[in-house]
């Protein structure tokens, strides 16, 4: 039987990395190989609005197309009726010192820290370059965090897995 997992990528303006890290999941994650689908998420505890225009572009770029993806706040995630969360990876160190809301379900979290693409300042090379090393951090990270053996894991040990995944 086909188990789905939700995850959910929180970041404060919902702009770039986690709106990348959504993308990356929802392709890596449709068709696991244990029969196991991974679908993502991404909110903001003080959301942008919109989304980064170079993350999209990135986006486009890759394949992934740039269709539906918006700024949102993690509010959502958090009211009755939203989708039930088994994961929650903060991918801002300011979004990791927040309060979060009580989310449904207690999920699992971790923290995956990495700078913010969206505040590189200088030519538009030198932005775009930063824009396609996040997107390969969160790949690298992505990709282990769905090869982890989810059913084989007790809470604590997936959650250290995580957090070591994070540091990577």
């Amino acid at each position: 039987m086909e188990r789905r997992y939700n995850v959910l990528f929180l970041c404060t303006g919902n702009s770039a990395r986690s709106i990348l890290a959504e993308a990356i999941l929802n392709r890596e994650g449709l068709n696991h190989k244990d029969g196991r689908r991974l679908r993502a998420f991404s909110a903001g505890s003080f959301p942008k609005g919109t989304v980064n225009p170079l993350a999209l572009s990135l986006l486009k770029e890759i394949g992934l197309g740039a269709e539906g993806y918006r700024s949102k706040s993690w509010d959502e995630f958090a009211e009755s009726g939203a989708p039930q969360m088994d994961f929650i990876f903060t991918v801002c160190d300011d979004a990791a010192g927040e309060v979060c809301p009580v989310w449904p379900g207690h999920p699992v979290t971790a923290h995956w820290g990495m700078p913010d693409p969206a505040a590189v300042e200088g030519s538009d090379e030198q932005k775009g370059k930063a824009f396609r090393e996040t997107f390969r951090l969160l790949t690298n990270r992505i990709r282990l965090f769905a090869e982890l053996p989810f059913d084989k894991l007790d809470r604590l040990k997936l959650r250290a897995r995580l957090e070591e995944i994070g540091r990577s």
